[in-house]
């Protein structure tokens, strides 16, 4: 699931674009019709079950984001809940989790131009309420920077 409009998804790599209809997982079988080998959840325990349906048996589902501001998953019943063969994990952290070494990598493929990382907008710093507005609106189509 991508939340970035289809050709910004498509110029940072992104193979394939599905529009959350509430049915990503027949959707996202249409193109890989065993499922997917891994997914990341952001949008949160709303939509954990149609994205663990996407996903192929030994697959991976990170869950880690909240989006939808809904924390807990009512009546949970594991055997019921998660498809057969299916591995839920959980990242719930923050920068100092990750390491060193990882945090370098992702820099230097920054700076190498290997890997993209979208900019929505740069504001000035007497913008920040408009970037904070733009964020909860859902209108940024990637990351917003704010400078001083």
């Amino acid at each position: 699931m991508v939340a970035l409009p289809a050709g910004t998804a498509l110029r940072v790599g992104v193979d394939h674009v599905l529009v959350d209809d509430g049915n990503v997982a027949e959707a996202a079988r249409t193109i890989v019709p065993g499922g997917v080998d891994t997914a990341l959840e952001l949008i949160g325990t709303p939509t954990l079950p149609d994205t663990l349906r996407a996903t192929r048996v030994h697959g991976v589902v990170c869950f880690t984001g909240m989006l939808s501001n809904q924390w807990t998953v009512r009546d949970f019943y594991p055997i019921e809940y998660l498809p057969r063969g299916v591995r839920l994990t959980a990242y719930g952290g923050d920068a100092t989790d990750l390491p060193t070494h990882v945090l370098q990598g992702f820099l230097d493929a920054v700076a190498a131009g290997d890997a993209t990382v979208p900019i929505h907008r740069t504001y000035r710093l007497d913008e920040i309420a408009e970037a904070h507005a733009d964020m909860e609106a859902g209108r940024a189509t990637g990351k917003l920077v704010v400078v001083l």
